[in-house]
């Protein structure tokens, strides 16, 4: 009797033991713990465009992603491929100098986390902003045509939503670098904005009608706008639909 009474308390200390050592250890999935990236869209300097963005992952299909970009002053990038030749040699030393937000929930079909296809609904803010710049028209009177030259400035503002499509990588084995393809997006919304052209000249009732006439007949795509002269000049409405794409290759590092 005495032995089995030692023998009991051993036995249940040594089981105890055993459950402890054979418990499952907590299993940590380190791709996990990282739910952060910073990257920039590097297709968009070609353009000016300095940008930043910065991604967090909420679980493992769903991310929030901030973006802010700015184009310092510079050349209108390939301006003749919006107006004709004709209209193009009416702006001289035009600049422009623009910024823009975009918010963006993605939604990943792919391994998730950050990881694999994706696509995102967007929302974007974004203002455009010019220089002084010359314009110039031909005024003709009596068979006889001069040139009135005019300065003019302006700035737009528009809000937009679209819809991108793309895929994001991981570069090495620790999953920090990355690499995000923006397949193809596009947004559309509405736009406003007034832009003044001003002159030396006084101009007659006639000389307002014809600039009125060759501004209105401007062929410039996407943009609706609204045209009032009066002796100093013009004025210019722009209100109506405010069009955009997207697309490009961004580095990052997660963390």
């Amino acid at each position: 009797m005495k032995k089995l009474l030692l023998i009991i308390p051993f036995i249940l200390i040594t089981k105890v033991s055993a459950q402890q050592e054979v418990s499952p250890p907590q299993v940590t999935m380190p791709s996990e713990n990282k739910m952060n990236i910073i990257k920039t869209n590097v297709t968009g300097y070609i353009f000016r465009n300095i940008n930043l963005s910065y991604e967090r992952s909420i679980n493992r299909w769903f991310s929030i992603n901030v973006g802010f970009g700015v184009m310092p002053e510079g050349k209108v990038t390939f301006m003749n491929a919006f107006l004709s030749d004709e209209d193009d040699k009416r702006f001289q030393n035009l600049e422009i100098k623009a910024s823009n937000f975009t918010i963006e929930p993605r939604f990943y079909i792919g391994k998730g986390y950050g990881k694999g296809f994706y696509f995102a609904p967007y929302y974007r803010n974004s203002s455009v902003s010019t220089n002084e710049f010359d314009f110039n028209y031909d005024y003709t009177f009596s068979g006889t045509t001069i040139q009135i030259p005019l300065k003019g400035t302006g700035d737009t503002h528009g809000n937009s939503g679209g819809l991108m499509v793309g895929a994001q990588f991981f570069l090495n084995k620790k999953q920090n670098f990355i690499l995000d393809f923006w397949i193809a997006g596009a947004h559309y919304g509405s736009g406003k904005g007034d832009f003044t052209l001003t002159s030396n000249y006084t101009l007659t009732p006639e000389m307002q009608a014809q600039l009125k006439r060759e501004i209105e007949n401007l062929d410039i795509p996407y943009i609706d706008y609204t045209v009032e002269t009066n002796s100093s000049g013009a004025k210019i409405n722009v209100d109506g639909p405010w069009v955009g794409f997207r697309s490009g290759l961004s580095l990052g590092y997660r963390f």
